[in-house]
């Protein structure tokens, strides 16, 4: 991989751990509705030039039913109960727990009907993942508001199934105007929410710094860098950045919001992370040689929708996939 791939990758990375600081930030002082607001409004709003630059609306036509399905399953859920649940979770424990995607993956792909043989790695991987979960669920752990978690699990579960829409009905779709789009229904979505819960009070620097830097930075930016990442590496390489989503998320709420950083935690995120790298492995009796796998993108080629999907089912020996929380 070259320089440029592996800072890109680097970028990427530790910009997609630090949304969970972010948010804890914020919803301290501004409810989740304006969270979730603030971050896909600004988030649309920059990610235009480039969405109108790769054909707008237009490239979406006839896909907007997927489009809708994705939107929700991606975003307009997700975001909210993420929000939502770091009202009680501490940052680190979120981020762990949607780290469990790959392995709500393996399970979802069973109850929609892929029958391909699921190798043995990747049933021990979900074993060693919930492992995980359970530790952070445990007497005297950290994820002590079962609702919470059950919403932080909920958003796990849209994650997984938003790649099955993407596969289904928008492959081949740009990227970006994909992305563009979906963030400016999320925030049509909540806007009559944000304006029936009437004036808030104007929340300090710090909130409104970390509603700017998740609206331009861990959305706008990152999704710019990520698709350029698929372009420089490949999809499936572009995956390693989910190693460090976790961690980034678990060493931030340390340093910066004084989350405690016990044994449990460090036990949990070495079980999610293994169970989850484990789980979203593909042998090779379970690979589609039509899918374009590892191969980097060329250089001219924007990357699709199709692009994101095969980096969120991630291929052969290569890392889970990363989200945008």
């Amino acid at each position: 991989m070259s320089k440029r791939g592996w800072l890109l990758l680097l970028a990427v990375g530790v910009i997609w751990g630090v949304p969970y600081l972010l948010i804890k930030i914020a919803v301290g002082q501004v409810s989740p509705v304006t969270v979730v607001f603030v971050r896909t409004a600004l988030g649309a709003l920059l990610l235009l030039p480039f969405a109108l630059r790769g054909g707008g609306l237009r490239v979406l036509r006839g896909h907007w039913p997927a489009v809708l399905g994705f939107a929700a399953l991606e975003i307009v859920g997700p975001w909210i109960l993420l929000s939502n649940a770091e009202q009680t979770l501490t940052s680190s424990t979120t981020g762990l727990l949607v780290a469990t995607v790959p392995i709500a993956a393996v399970v979802l792909g069973r109850i929609v009907g892929d029958r391909r043989p699921v190798a043995a790695v990747r049933w021990v991987g979900l074993l060693v993942g919930l492992g995980g979960v359970a530790l952070l669920l445990g007497p005297g752990a950290a994820a002590d508001d079962p609702w919470a978690v059950t919403q932080v699990l909920l958003a796990a579960l849209g994650y997984a199934t938003a790649p099955i829409i993407a596969d289904r009905g928008l492959r081949d779709v740009p990227a970006i105007p994909l992305t563009a789009t979906c963030l400016g229904i999320t925030a049509l979505v909540y806007l009559p929410f944000l304006v029936a819960g009437g004036r808030q009070p104007w929340p300090e620097t710090d909130a409104v710094l970390a509603l700017v830097a998740l609206g331009a930075v861990c959305t706008a930016l990152a999704f710019v860098l990520f698709f350029r990442l698929i372009v420089e590496v490949g999809a499936a390489r572009s995956t390693l950045v989910a190693y460090l989503n976790p961690v980034v998320a678990v060493t931030l709420g340390a340093l910066v919001l004084d989350e405690p950083l016990t044994w449990t935690i460090a036990g949990a995120t070495a079980l999610i992370l293994l169970g989850s790298a484990a789980a979203s492995r593909r042998g090779g009796d379970e690979s589609d040689p039509s899918r374009p796998g590892a191969e980097p993108a060329t250089a001219t080629e924007p990357a699709t929708i199709d692009d994101i999907t095969v980096a969120r089912t991630a291929t052969d020996d290569e890392a889970p996939v990363p989200h945008a929380p």
